[in-house]
Order: C-alpha cells, then sequence, then structure tokens
C-alpha cells in the first residue's frame, strides 16, 4: 500500500506546524472546522499571537485518539478554502 514510516513522519511534521488564521470565516464548514477557526479568532481578538501550532489547537480543544486524524484533515480543508494558513517551523540542521 505505502510506507508506514513516511505517513508517520508527515503526521510529525504537522504537528510541529504554526496554523494562520487567514479569514474569519465558516460558511459551509463543519462542526471540528468551525470550532477551530473559532479557537483561532478568539486567541488573536484577546491580543495574543496570530499563530498557533497545530499541537496547541489539539490541547485546547482536547482533541486525542482516533480524532487527532480528523483535526488534521479538518485544517487541511480549511487551508484548502484560504481560510487558515499552515506554515512548516524550520528546524535547525
Amino acid at each position: 500500500m505505502g510506507d508506514p514510516r513516511g505517513r508517520k513522519s508527515n503526521d510529525q511534521t504537522l504537528v510541529k506546524t504554526i496554523v494562520v488564521l487567514i479569514r474569519n470565516t465558516t460558511w459551509r464548514c463543519g462542526k471540528l472546522e468551525k470550532s477551530i477557526v473559532k479557537n483561532l479568532y478568539k486567541r488573536h481578538e484577546n491580543f495574543g499571537k496570530a499563530e498557533v501550532s497545530v499541537k496547541e489547537i489539539m490541547v485546547n480543544l482536547n482533541i486525542t485518539g482516533e480524532k487527532k486524524d480528523e483535526c488534521l484533515d479538518a485544517l487541511r480543508r480549511l487551508e484548502k478554502r484560504n481560510i487558515v494558513k499552515m506554515e512548516c517551523l524550520a528546524t535547525p540542521l
């Protein structure tokens, strides 16, 4: 099928990714997408940082176990709709 190690490293890379809110819109979004956008907006509204790590989003929304994959898929869908922007953290060599 595929290389399971490749998928694991891809998921680990996503956990080290920063998410930036571009637009505060949740039109045609699901429940999880709405909660992610709401979380990002509330954090930015309270004079917080404009970017949040994926791991921090999962902790704030109490996402564990199998829900992690759903959260990562929701973030990818939000990025595809230009609602959020995902930026990978540069790791020093």
